[in-house]
Order: structure tokens, then sequence, then C-alpha cells
């Protein structure tokens, strides 16, 4: 379908433009485009950038600018590139994945979330820096009930690589149902890791025994501070019930203690297995729950300590202007950064039969993918679109991502209605919901 009879912009979930491109910016061969644009730049939906007539040279943008994670209660800040790897568990990825994407984010120097499966020894071979996720099911740090267990989690977090933790709340393929590893997955060695029964299909709880409330979720947070010696703690989620994320900021007033980034991924976001109602039909898209997120924090006069991480389809340099400019400090991808592994989007992450190694548990399929290779071109893909992220800053004639607004970002709404960011999600002035805490 995809090599025959589809076109260059019709492809499900990614379409062959943007395949292509990742291709080209992992393997670093060109990845210019002739002839013009293949989109139709009248359709509702599209989507631009405004650039300057007196645009910068990219060179004056800077170096790849970081961001620093951790606020005031944070001991151990964490410098972050803008785009990162995001989670992907080894179980639903193979061993030889999982290293690729560490050493690759070794070599340029950025991110690697765990997912929720543990820290294998597989994630902390190279020594990249490590995002460990911590989800319902609390693999790597649990007891024989399937509970958080803290001394566990304490020498996880030890770990030189872990350089922050995130709670998973829900994730945007499945919000509200929890992680599924099919049997055929689930290994000897991923149960031992995981602390689970070897060769049975394992499905997380779709939501955490730790806390029931957002005062409770707040003292877990403040606990996994404890345990870590200060590292960022933060939180991810796809937005569902607003006045639930409401109740947390408010509960962050009255209590004092914040978490140091909040991860929103998107409705549209991808995973190796998941029931098609809620892939299709739960979870607010990304653009909409990340400008709700970013509002809310404004309005509650909490963004200045928390950092916003996006993620959700994020693949080019576009994608990542559009995630800042709604509020986003930070961005991770996923389904790029397979790609850059090798995969084909063959569509058969939740049969462990991908052909390419990429997220399987069949070694026959795994020993194919080489992870000194595949680690270049993960790095390469992160290099290329950070730097083509930096040239639409300086087309725009900026200096640094934190002077984005809104207002640059336009959409079609139809033949002759064209509206701004600034317009769809009205901007809150800081502290505005204030009087509205009880």
């Amino acid at each position: 379908m995809q090599y025959f009879v589809e076109t260059d912009t019709e492809g499900r979930p990614l379409n062959r433009i943007f395949r292509s491109l990742v291709y080209q910016r992992a393997k670093n061969v060109n990845d210019t485009t002739p002839f013009g644009t293949q989109m139709n730049v009248y359709l509702p939906g599209y989507e631009w950038m405004n650039h300057s007539m007196y645009a910068k040279n990219t060179k004056d943008v800077g170096e790849f600018p970081r961001v620093t994670v951790g606020g005031k209660d944070c001991k151990q800040p964490y410098s972050m590139s803008l785009l990162n790897v995001s989670a992907m568990s080894f179980g639903s990825l193979s061993n030889r994945a999982i290293m690729a994407l560490n050493e690759g984010a070794k070599i340029g120097h950025f991110a690697h979330n765990t997912g929720e499966g543990g820290l294998s020894p597989y994630h902390l071979k190279h020594e990249g820096d490590l995002v460990w996720q911590i989800g319902t099911g609390y693999f790597g740090c649990r007891d024989k009930e399937g509970n958080f267990n803290p001394e566990t989690f304490r020498e996880g977090a030890a770990k030189s690589s872990v350089k922050m933790i995130e709670i998973k709340l829900s994730q945007g393929a499945k919000p509200g149902h929890g992680g599924i590893l099919p049997a055929s997955k689930n290994t000897a060695e991923i149960a031992q890791i995981r602390q689970i029964e070897a060769h049975t299909a394992v499905h997380s709880p779709p939501a955490h025994s730790a806390f029931s409330n957002e005062l409770e979720f707040l003292a877990f947070i403040q606990q996994l501070r404890t345990l870590s010696d200060g590292k960022p703690i933060g939180f991810k989620l796809c937005v569902g019930r607003k006045d639930e994320f409401i109740n947390i900021c408010k509960a962050m007033i009255s209590t004092g203690i914040k978490p140091d980034f909040i991860t929103v991924d998107g409705g549209e976001g991808g995973t190796g297995a998941a029931p098609i109602e809620f892939s299709d039909s739960i979870g607010m898209p990304l653009l909409e729950g990340l400008s709700f997120v970013h509002d809310t924090l404004v309005g509650f006069d909490l963004k200045k300590e928390i950092k916003i991480i996006a993620a959700g389809k994020i693949i080019t340099g576009f994608h990542m202007i559009r995630a800042v400019a709604l509020g986003a400090d930070i961005c991770n991808s996923a389904r790029a950064m397979m790609l850059a592994l090798g995969c084909i989007q063959a569509l058969r992450c939740n049969n462990n039969t991908c052909p390419v190694g990429v997220a399987t548990q069949d070694k026959t399929l795994i020993k194919g993918l080489v992870v000194a290779d595949k680690a270049q071109r993960v790095a390469s893909y992160q290099k290329k679109t950070v730097y083509s992220f930096l040239e639409l800053i300086a087309a725009a004639n900026l200096t640094h991502p934190d002077e984005i607004k809104r207002e640059f970002i336009n959409r079609r709404i139809d033949e002759r209605t064209i509206l701004n960011y600034s317009e769809l999600y009205p901007n809150v002035e800081i502290g505005a919901f204030l009087e509205k805490v009880v």
C-alpha cells in the first residue's frame, strides 16, 4: 500500500514526506525538496509560520540552546536538549533498538525516556542520559503485590544515567487504559526486569495505587524527590477532564509542592498496542492539550517553576516551532526516532513480527539491527531537526526559542478565513486564575 498506492501526502499515521525526511536526516543525506510543496495550501488546516524581511543567519541564533529543568526544591537540575527520545519501553522495543536509542542520545547529548517498562541493562549500557518513567505497574520499583516499593526506586534513581523521573498518569494513544505488553513479547528477561510472570499478557492498571487524589499525588511527587536525592520529578498526561488538572494546580498552591516538569502527550500519540476506540476517540489532541496546560499554569502563576515537554507526532522543525508557540519548552519524539532506527511503518508492532527488529522480541528479526549504525542515525536525525528548528527561528528574525509567539503561526480555517494561533488559542494573563482558588 505505502509503496505502490498511496501518494506522498496520504500515508497514515505518518505520510511518506515525513518518513522520507526522517530517513534522509538519519542517513545524513540531502533532505531538500524539489519543485515546490506538495501540500495544498488552500485546504482547511494548512499551517504556516510568519518569516521576517530581516531574517538572521542561523549562526546568529547560537549553538543548540538547552533548557534547565528543576525548580527551587530540585537539588540536581538537568540541562535538557530541545528534542529528545519520547517514552518507549524495553519489551515494546527490542534490546538492540533500546541500545541504539540510548547510544544515539549519548552521541547527541540528548535525553532518552525509558517508557514504563523499567530500567533495563540496555538502557544503561551506553550511559546516555535517561528519564526514568514510573507507570501504574511500577515496573522496576514494585513489591510482590505490584505496589510502589520505595527501596527499589531509590536504587534505580541513584544511577548516574538517570537524570529525571517522570510519573506516567496517561499516554496519548490509550489514556485511562494502562499499558499492554502481549504475552509473545513478555520473555523471561523482560519479566525479570519488570518483576512479573513471564509469557503472560501484562496489562498495567489504568490508575496508580500510590495515590487517589491531587493531594496524595503531590505528596508522591515529594516522596520521589526525597528518595532520588533531589532529581527533577515530573509527570506525563494526556489531558482529559480539565477540572482534574485545575485541581492539581490549586493543590500546588495550597501545599507548595510543585513538579519540575509536565509532559503533555497528545491524543494522536503512538503505541505498540492499544484498543482502537482509545486510540481514535479518547484524549485531547496535542495542540489543545498543550495550550490548556500552559495557560492554566500561567493563570495560576505556576509556569515560572515548571517546564513543559510536548509529545505527539513531532517530526519536523516546524512541529517543534508550533509546540513552542503554544507553551512547550522542550519536545519529545517517539515515532520519528523509530524511523531513524529503520522502522518502515509496517504496523506490526502489536504482533511481535516487526520485520526490521525494532518493535519485536523475535531474535531472528532483531539480529539485523546493527546498534552502532542505528545510533549514529538517531543522533543525526536529532541534530539536523534541531538545526532546522533554529533555521526557522532565524527566518523570523528571532534569536532564541523564548521569543516565539502564538501570532507567528497561522492556520487556514476555510477558503476565505485565516486565523493565527493567538486568535485560536488566546493568551492568558499571569495570575488571572488566582482569584478563583478556593
